[in-house]
């Protein structure tokens, strides 16, 4: 019976949304994170009539003919890059983008990953890191003994050394778009890497054409919304329990068939 085979399809659908639904709820306090949302797309179809065939020898077609389904599959997990609210740290080094970009980040294999979490701090040289002390791209060192750390909207490092009343120059921040930020892959740590979906990183200033703009002293938080996610997951709860449903219904139906008498 096919009812069996299309309902685990279901099945196994629905328990990856679930699955997908979790990773949203257990990063609602991560920086920077973008939720993802699961899509579906139907299995293969067997044509039993097909629509157009030739009914009788007078010329008469069917008009749509009979299809079966063969289920479900996962299509994709999209992740929706629509921006977190920005939250205040008082942490000189954090920086939250307003509008679009990623900081780029150095990783010990020598490939560049892009971030959206800007909870950054120094490591021993001075150099501007992450949590796991990743170096920001381009390299930003501040000197020791600077007593304030001024990073401008469009991503201008000044400090201030000594007794001198003039803000010095440290560096200047630049970011990255893609074309398509959901073909980016995340590899973890708040960190995604550049693929042949995602297309070529463009790398510009804060501010720039189709950049956004750095807030200092702010992170960007999760874009998940607690409301949302657990609507969907009842919603996935129930098309589970409704397919498996299914394949109770279709043992019923052949253990009936076996139990005729002859």
């Amino acid at each position: 019976m096919r009812a069996l085979r299309t309902a685990a399809t279901g099945m196994s659908a629905q328990q990856m949304n679930v699955e997908v639904i979790s990773n949203n709820i257990a990063n609602m306090n991560t920086v920077g994170f973008k939720r993802q949302r699961a899509e579906f797309q139907d299995l293969m179809y067997q044509n039993v009539e097909r629509a157009g065939a030739r009914t009788s020898d007078a010329g008469t077609v069917a008009p749509t003919g009979i299809q079966i389904g063969a289920g479900v599959k996962a299509g994709a997990t999209y992740r929706i890059t629509e921006q977190g609210a920005a939250t205040k740290t008082e942490n000189r080094y954090d920086l939250a983008i307003d509008g679009q970009g990623f900081f780029q980040v150095l990783l010990p294999s020598g490939e560049t990953a892009y971030t959206r979490a800007g909870n950054f701090g120094l490591d021993n040289q001075g150099r501007l890191v992450t949590d796991d002390g990743y170096v920001v791209q381009p390299e930003i060192t501040v000197a020791e003994g600077a007593r304030d750390v001024s990073i401008s909207k469009s991503g201008q490092v000044q400090v201030l050394l000594g007794d001198d009343p003039q803000p010095q120059e440290a560096g200047q921040l630049q970011m990255a778009t893609f074309v398509n930020e959901a073909g980016l892959e995340a590899i973890g740590d708040n960190l995604l890497l550049e693929t042949g979906a995602s297309g070529a990183a463009v790398i510009g200033s804060p501010g720039d054409t189709g950049f956004g703009t750095l807030m200092q002293g702010y992170t960007e938080a999760s874009n998940v919304d607690a409301v949302s996610e657990i609507t969907a997951l009842i919603v996935a709860q129930r098309a589970y329990e409704m397919n498996s449903k299914v394949i109770n219904t279709a043992d019923e139906m052949l253990s009936a068939a076996n139990q005729l008498k002859q």
